[in-house]
């Protein structure tokens, strides 16, 4: 697989180089840093300049219209942290910039393999002396804290002075825009200076939040080379009332001569760090005493593990299997994995949503680490039980006496949703969480884990069902609330969230039988959860009997109780300019019609198959895909899965092909503010889900894979049971191959099958 993607002499434009932040971001899971030029841009331009710390953030005004009990009044907001990108060489007096002068041979190159962005050019002066660049990024993976520039300036026929500003911000403030919802509406300052400190050649910012009352530390230190040469001559001044440091030099240059500045930024917060200025000193010292070479062997070695467990490669087709791999490292990227962050909607590449954690991470971006990286997954989960306790928080303030009811959107565990229709009442991320910890278990077998956090999770999210909802002529149906489908607000018994549910508690129920036969871990979980038989009991009574929606006359799954009596949108009428709906109609309008946003009831079909025959599975597709907008990026995926599924191959890669290039086609028009990261798991899912079959059963994992047309195959690796598989797909047979670990039972094509070590299944068709 082809692990790099390239920008070449493009156009250098507003809409070009804003784009290009988001794409071309440096990201660990911990640390963000966008893509933007070092040197700045006009400032008429609309750009983002950004870095973000996961799951580090500020308190932010709700504005209510009105004042209603327990509406969310304030919210958590991701917060841009000092910015340590700035470098700004000047030839002869003339500043460096790509709208002035001349750019030419010029690239941006992701290189996958080695965890770096480059980017290359050629320079001319006004008066048409050149200059070459070559500046390389990097976030570590090895040292999550570290952020680095390798700058790097020849000169071809330049002769004179060269004066270089290389610059720390630690006041900075978030991106906005009022006119979109995705985006934070009102701009706010929330960080004030603290303290600051230079120690030799490094210099450390120190800020606090307004209100959230955290802190972060940013350190710089800088080498600086002239033909390879260290010099010395730099000059670090700290302005106190900007605070800022800036390291300067001038020196005289000749054609032929190099000039290198590596300049090393440490980013530490009080999420993680009691003493955040120890912790950044420790770390500064640590990088500048190992060097960059010694980083850029690490992020290769971890990389390479990496890509030996995930790799997976599209056969006959070169740019979608380049898309497919852009994906899955920005997957990576996003990911927290220290039990104090998750994967925010947009990862850590723009300000989209505002950092907030949603369904998303569970549903959509997590089945990808399981299968994959597991250890990746666990520290996700490991996370949503860190924040159980304000979970049940939450549901009290919704009025449930029991139970835990996670946030739509958070960071630290508060409800930070203002629109309470399609945000609060999206109860079903109870059961989304729930899924995720089954799951899990079912990959990897990770029993301790559930004894640990896992049960629990089950337990507490299976115990809001029962507060949520009542019987109602013998059957349990839950009222008022939202499933994914966020054209479709506040309904009585949505298909989705009752499934979800059921599933919920019927899974928790099954793990319980496990869990009884260790007699004393038994009894002291149900003691201290205060967990009797008696509401077992009551669970199974609620899961036996809980309401699936099914029309007779369509022999659909209605989306919900009242979707049916609705009128239809007319979508081929609609015109293009009015999509997203949700920019140009009022919610209420679009509640009244038989419209969806997004993959409801189908994504109910892809998660929960067995509730319903193939038949009504097949009718429900074709009824949504009629009045599905797809204006949500997590639709496209579920519906190829199910197209999969049912046999339709042509929709199913229809649908998969939208999605796997959303963001380098920036086909929703808003990758500048951030991935869609959650798309980016559903992607992968379709391959692996859908184009391959696969499903985790009780004792084997399933495959059932086909070819889609116009691909010679495809190769993946997963993980199942602590054992990694190799599977290949091809037109007319399909081979697994055990490459670590014991045997594992699987299903090929209806098939029983055991892998052995060292040796090929393969069937052919």
């Amino acid at each position: 697989m082809e692990k790099r993607y390239c920008v070449q002499n493009c156009q250098i434009n507003e809409e070009n180089i804003i784009l290009q932040e988001t794409l071309f971001h440096n990201a660990n899971g911990y640390i963000g840093i966008r893509g933007t030029l070092e040197e700045g841009c006009p400032e008429e331009f609309d750009t983002m300049r950004g870095a973000y710390i996961n799951g580090f953030y500020d308190i932010a005004p709700m504005k209510q219209a009105e004042k209603l009990c327990n509406l969310t009044e304030d919210k958590e907001t991701m917060l841009n942290v000092a910015d340590t990108q700035t470098i700004i060489p000047k030839f002869s007096g003339e500043r460096f910039s790509m709208f002035t002068g001349a750019a030419t041979e010029y690239e941006r190159i992701l290189d996958m393999e080695n965890g770096i962005t480059v980017r290359n050019l050629k320079w001319e002066t006004k008066d048409k002396r050149k200059v070459e660049f070559s500046i390389t990024r990097m976030t570590s993976f090895a040292e999550k804290s570290l952020f680095t520039i390798d700058y790097q300036i020849r000169s071809d026929d330049f002769e004179g002075d060269l004066c270089v500003e290389s610059l720390q911000k630690g006041l900075v403030k978030n991106y906005f825009n009022p006119h979109d919802p995705r985006l934070a509406g009102e701009s706010h300052i929330h960080l004030k200076k603290k303290d600051a400190w230079v120690d030799g050649e490094c210099s450390y910012l120190a800020s606090e939040t307004i209100k959230s009352g955290l802190s972060v530390v940013s350190a710089v230190s800088h080498e600086i080379y002239i033909n390879g040469e260290k010099f010395d001559g730099a000059v670090l001044e700290y302005a106190e009332e900007e605070h800022k440091a800036c390291v300067s030099f001038c020196i005289q240059i000749h054609p032929g001569d190099r000039v290198r500045i590596v300049k090393y930024s440490v980013f530490q917060d009080s999420v993680r760090n009691a003493d955040c200025l120890q912790a950044a000193r420790t770390c500064m010292k640590e990088v500048t005493e190992k060097g960059l070479d010694y980083y850029y062997s690490k992020q290769k070695e971890y990389l390479q593990k990496f890509w030996e467990n995930s790799e997976l490669e599209i056969k006959g087709d070169a740019d979608l299997n380049s898309s497919v791999c852009f994906n899955m490292y920005q997957l990576l990227q996003s990911a927290g994995t220290d039990g104090c962050s998750s994967i925010a909607a947009k990862g850590l590449s723009g300000e989209g949503y505002e950092g907030h954690y949603f369904w998303d991470t569970e549903m959509f971006m997590l089945p990808y680490f399981v299968l994959t990286n597991p250890d990746i997954a666990r520290g996700l989960l490991n996370y949503r039980y860190t924040i159980l306790p304000q979970a049940e928080e939450n549901a009290a303030l919704l009025g449930h006496e029991k139970g835990a009811l996670y946030p739509w959107r958070t960071i630290a565990g508060k409800e930070c949703s203002g629109y309470y229709p399609s945000g609060s009442a999206q109860y079903h991320i109870n059961a989304d969480i729930a899924y995720a910890v089954v799951l899990y278990y079912k990959v990897t077998g990770d029993w301790k884990f559930m004894c640990e956090q896992g049960m629990e999770i089950l337990l507490k999210t299976a115990r809001l069902w029962l507060d949520v909802g009542n019987f109602y002529k013998g059957k349990f149906q839950i009222n008022c609330v939202t499933g994914p489908d966020e054209y479709t607000c506040i309904v009585n018994n949505n298909y989705y969230t009752n499934a979800a549910a059921k599933y919920n508690i019927e899974q928790f129920l099954l793990l319980t039988e496990k869990f009884m036969e260790e007699k004393k871990e038994w009894d002291k979980f149900c003691s201290l959860h205060k967990l009797t038989r008696a509401e077992l009991g009551e669970m199974k009574q609620v899961a036996d009997a809980m309401y699936l929606p099914y029309d007779d006359e369509l022999k659909i799954n209605p989306q919900d109780d009242s979707f049916l009596q609705k009128p239809i949108w007319n979508l081929e009428e609609t015109p293009k300019e009015k999509f997203p709906l949700l920019l140009h109609y009022h919610p209420l309008h679009l509640y009244r019609y038989q419209v969806c946003k997004q993959a409801d009831t189908v994504l109910a079909h892809f998660l929960f198959p067995d509730y319903q025959s193939e038949e009504t599975v097949k009718n429900s597709f074709l009824y949504y895909e009629k009045i599905t907008t797809h204006d949500s990026s997590l639709s496209t995926c579920i519906f190829s899965i199910v197209a999969s599924a049912l046999g339709m191959r042509e929709k199913a890669l229809y649908y998969f092909g939208d999605s796997a290039k959303m963001d380098l086609l920036n086909t929703h028009k808003n990758t500048k503010d951030g991935i869609h990261a959650a798309n980016m798991g559903g992607c992968y899912m379709a391959i692996v889900y859908g184009f391959a079959g696969l499903r985790i059963e009780k004792n084997a994992l399933v495959l059932n894979p086909y070819v889609p047309e116009g691909w010679d195959g495809y190769t993946f690796r997963i993980r199942y049971q602590n054992s990694l598989l190799f599977v290949c797909v091809e037109k007319n047979a399909c081979s697994v191959r055990l490459l670590q670990g014991d045997a594992v039972h699987i299903e090929l094509y209806g098939e029983p099958k055991e892998t052995i070590p060292g040796e090929t299944v393969v069937i052919n068709r």
